[in-house]
């Protein structure tokens, strides 16, 4: 990239990037949250390899509703989510029901990287949402707890990986 073409690259742009990198690639700290995902197996995920942590699956579900919720903010909804939204409970653990749960995690992200890629700049410092009754933080506060969210639980996920290796 030329320096020009840097110099083009908005903040929107670089809020983007920082999230694809903590989710499919390249980021600095290490593994992505697809890159530990891969090789789980449907057993894997829906263990409780470490007393009172959330399973992987139920880890890819979290990721996915409050990727999801941010999408939805973006588009005016306070997107409030229920305890049963926030960790759904995994009923279904069949290698079938993983792969869509995995597909479910990346068509929500797709979905967060397109609402980001239309946002107007001008909106990084207003509120997500305007509600006198709640504040809610800036655009960019949420985006950036996003990524930040993203990277908290893929460190979850790396620590259940390791404790199938102890058990």
């Amino acid at each position: 990239m030329t320096p020009q073409e840097q110099r083009s690259i908005t903040e929107v742009d670089r809020i983007r990037d920082q999230f694809r990198r903590a989710f499919e690639g390249e980021a600095w700290h290490g593994p992505s949250v697809l890159a530990l995902l891969e090789g789980v197996t449907a057993e894997q995920a829906a263990a409780h390899p470490i007393p009172g942590a959330h399973s992987i699956w139920e880890l890819t579900l979290h990721i996915a509703a409050w990727e999801e919720a941010c999408r939805r903010r973006l588009q005016g909804d306070p997107a409030r989510l229920s305890d049963e939204e926030d960790f759904r409970p995994v009923n279904d653990t069949s290698e079938a029901a993983w792969e869509h749960a995995k597909k479910y995690l990346i068509d929500t992200h797709r979905a967060l990287l397109d609402a980001i890629a239309q946002l107007d700049e001008a909106r990084l410092n207003e509120p997500i949402i305007v509600n006198s009754s709640t504040p809610f933080s800036t655009v960019y506060v949420t985006l950036h707890g996003g990524v930040q969210h993203d990277l908290y639980h893929a460190g979850q996920i790396a620590i259940l990986k390791k404790a199938f290796v102890n058990l």
